[in-house]
């Protein structure tokens, strides 16, 4: 199986994808995206056994999502925040030198680094790298009547980041200092500069700890009336954090999937959610990060089962070579049994699981997804989730209007077979 998933040319993942079908700007509400819904043939409302020969679709909105859920439902929700991940420099020549924050380096979790004061390391894409000649880049700030300065140096290298020392004379905290300095890091694929409605709308309502550079996108349709309404419904809500990095707008560039390096992501996912996982009926996923993240919390579980090191660090192609045969609950119970035992309150790690078709899903049974970009990585899972019924899905939306990536809207899928 992981010969042929390595194997797979991208380019049968490519489609048309018209410049005026991506949505530039966000909807002037969120929950008025429209939905594209990919059920059984007389199905209503999401019940079935799995996607089958008899499928079809049918057009509603993220107002009326609701209807979909039944009772005990689990929906699970990454309440990752993005930062202000652009910083701008100017050298004394006055070329402007980009430093796209990926990921802390030192201190290395988010927590303590965004609490740092006076100075930290960040692992950074480079924009216009080739006029940064290795001084130390500076520029001044304010902040209410105080004037400070940002300094940012090359101290190293990690595959195509930089390692950069940033530090400031300021009595502010690296989190602060992004607030004051940094721009919101809208896609690259909008084709425009970042506007003041981006610093909210390129956010979740339910976003709270701080990491991503990008947003969960599947999300921003959720407004606090339909998570209200859903709630009503009896199902269940629950929230995990993946820090979504930049790996997310990187495409697949090789012909051979196996080729491609997926970027590690880092997640947290509290105990209590993973005791709602153990009861619930049926998990839906809002977003390829919260599937991401679930899917890794079974393999993880199946690591710990194993006794293997490092259980919490899942490469991109480990799943394949573990046994698939251990029952999702088991692999929940083995996760659960450690957070006990160590006394921590959630289970912390990273991913670079790579889900393309060919992977078994382990806990996702449905998913709300936004449309994605041609030979993507967040294409192939759709395409592992639903078969080959994505090019059907993806035609429909193109035939009726839909718009399309970040601010467009989505669709909602049962994973085939569950």
């Amino acid at each position: 199986m992981l010969q042929e998933i390595q194997e797979i040319n991208i380019e049968e993942y490519a489609y048309e994808l018209p410049e005026e079908r991506v949505a530039r700007f966000p909807l002037e509400r969120r929950e008025d995206a429209r939905l594209l819904i990919l059920q059984e043939k007389g199905e209503g409302n999401g019940i079935g056994n799995g996607i089958g020969n008899g499928v079809e679709f049918r057009e509603s909105h993220f107002r009326d999502m609701p209807a979909l859920l039944r009772e005990k439902d689990l929906l699970v929700f990454n309440n990752t925040r993005v930062i202000r991940a652009r910083l701008s420099f100017y050298r004394e020549t006055g070329a402007r030198v980009e430093l796209f924050c990926l990921e802390p380096a030192g201190p290395p979790d988010h927590a303590r680094n965004f609490a740092a004061t006076g100075a930290c390391e960040w692992y950074c894409l480079v924009g216009n790298a080739r006029r940064w000649k290795g001084e130390t880049l500076a520029c001044r700030q304010s902040s209410g009547d105080n004037e400070w300065s940002l300094r940012a140096t090359r101290v190293g290298t990690s595959g195509d980041a930089t390692r950069v020392r940033f530090e400031w004379d300021a009595p502010l905290t690296f989190s602060e200092v992004l607030e004051a300095s940094g721009q919101i890091p809208i896609p690259p694929y909008l084709g425009r500069d970042a506007v003041e409605e981006d610093l909210w709308r390129y956010q979740t309502v339910y976003s709270r700890n701080e990491g991503s550079v990008a947003a969960p996108t599947a999300g921003l349709h959720f407004s606090e009336e339909v998570l209200q309404r859903a709630r009503a419904t009896g199902a269940i809500l629950e929230e995990l954090t993946l820090h979504v990095g930049a790996g997310t707008f990187k495409p697949v560039k090789s012909a051979r999937f196996g080729d491609h390096e997926m970027h590690a992501e880092h997640f947290e996912i509290p105990r209590a959610l993973v005791s709602r996982l153990l009861s619930a009926p049926r998990a839906i996923a809002v977003g390829t990060t919260s599937t991401r993240s679930l899917e890794s919390l079974y393999w993880m579980g199946v690591k710990l089962l194993l006794d293997i090191p490092s259980f919490n660090d899942l490469g991109q192609w480990e799943a394949y070579a573990l046994p698939g045969n251990i029952p999702a609950r088991e692999a929940l119970e083995a996760i659960a049994r450690y957070l006990d035992e160590t006394g921590e309150n959630a289970l912390r790690g990273r991913s670079r699981l790579a889900i393309a078709p060919g992977y078994t899903f382990r806990l996702v049974e449905a998913m709300f997804t936004n449309f994605h970009q041609p030979r993507s990585t967040l294409l192939l899972l759709v395409a592992a989730a639903v078969g080959e019924r994505w090019r059907e899905l993806y035609a429909r939306a193109l035939a009726s209007g839909f718009r399309f990536l970040s601010y467009g809207d989505g669709c909602f899928l049962r994973i085939a077979g569950k």
